[in-house]
């Protein structure tokens, strides 16, 4: 049963991402490659950040405490988005990506992503909820 009823709940939730008009958000990662010169060998220079887009994301706002975070927000992120860039970035899982990721960048704002959880049916992830603070 897990093929067949766990692929339907993917396409099903890229369904809906699409029809609720799903934006994209920026996840931030450390850059890989350094510049070749003795100011790098002595880490003064900042390697700067990669950026990849994902997308169809929902965006929901949360409310927050007083004593919290300013901003509080949920991404609805599909199981086919989160494929490509796995494929991409040639990590294990989205879980492996969620935790080296740096932040997101969402409305021009930089978010710290706090946590993160996988729906599943029949066995296969379909929709990957991440909650991110500013």
């Amino acid at each position: 049963m897990t093929g067949i009823a766990g692929i339907a709940a993917v396409r099903a939730a890229d369904a809906i991402l699409q029809t609720l008009g799903g934006t994209a958000v920026t996840l931030l990662f450390a850059a890989a490659g350094m510049p070749v010169d003795c100011a790098a060998e002595l880490g003064l220079v900042d390697p700067g950040v990669e950026q990849a887009e994902i997308a169809p994301v929902i965006v929901r706002e949360m409310t927050t405490e007083n004593s919290g975070p300013r901003r509080r927000i949920e991404l609805l992120v599909g199981r086919s988005a989160m494929a490509e860039e796995v494929s991409q970035r040639n990590v294990a899982s989205p879980e492996v990506l969620f935790e080296t990721a740096l932040g997101v960048v969402y409305q021009g704002e930089l978010f710290h992503i706090e946590g993160y959880m996988a729906e599943q049916f029949a066995g296969m992830a379909y929709l990957y909820r991440i909650v991110a603070v500013a």
